[in-house]
């Protein structure tokens, strides 16, 4: 087992207890912004839930950041959560339209009922939109096929980012980690899919320098 995996099995399950508090189900439409979550997937594909992800994390492993999902969030911090009880089911090709970006059907359909139902619009609409988001969001060169291990601190991935994404300022993004391992990048964003200032919970989760090993 190459270094940089040792210690990620079990760390993604930690995922929920990093995150922002999710509030009760409120009406769809109730909120004031959202957050672009970017997963690094090498990192989740070296975990025991990706090891078990052909989907995604099959023998190539192609992937560098793809979309974990665009949720919607309050001012004041926290987020709705599952605000349809029977919420739709996302038609497949709405599914076929995700996967080049994100590459999993089981995610597609988990973020339209934990976060999409909560933007007030239908399946098609929210994937629609989760689309234009990643679209407008560059990503730096150094993450684009990186050829070995990207170690930064998260100020430089930050900075990488705000290079490239004209608007986008310090307190718009945020780095999380699983351990030392790059996890995540979360890009806060208006209704309008403009940049904006997060919530005061959406803050960097890094020890340190955080390590984004490359895709293969």
């Amino acid at each position: 087992m190459r270094p940089w995996m040792i210690g990620l099995a079990g760390l993604w399950a930690v995922f929920v207890a990093t995150s922002a508090a999710a509030q009760n189900p409120a009406p769809p439409g109730k909120f004031d912004s959202y957050v672009l979550s970017l997963s690094w997937s090498p990192t989740y594909c070296a975990t025991r839930a990706g090891r078990g992800d052909d989907e995604q994390c099959g023998p190539t492993r192609p992937y560098g950041f793809v979309v974990h999902g665009l949720w919607p969030q309050y001012a004041t911090g926290g987020y709705p959560a599952e605000c349809v009880a029977s919420p739709p089911p996302v038609p497949d090709a709405v599914v076929a339209a995700m996967l080049p970006i994100m590459p999993s059907q089981k995610l597609i359909r988990h973020e339209w009922s934990r976060h999409g139902t909560c933007q007030g619009a239908n399946p098609a609409e929210y994937f629609a939109k989760t689309r234009e988001a990643f679209a407008a969001v560059h990503i730096p060169k150094i993450f684009v096929a990186p050829q070995g291990p990207v170690i930064m601190t998260p100020a430089q991935v930050e900075a990488a980012f705000m290079a490239v994404n004209t608007g986008l300022t310090a307190d718009g993004v945020a780095v999380v980690c699983r351990g030392h391992h790059g996890a995540e990048i979360r890009l806060c964003l208006d209704k309008d899919l403009r940049f904006t200032a997060c919530a005061r919970d959406v803050r960097d989760r890094c020890a340190g320098q955080a390590l984004f090993a490359p895709a293969r």
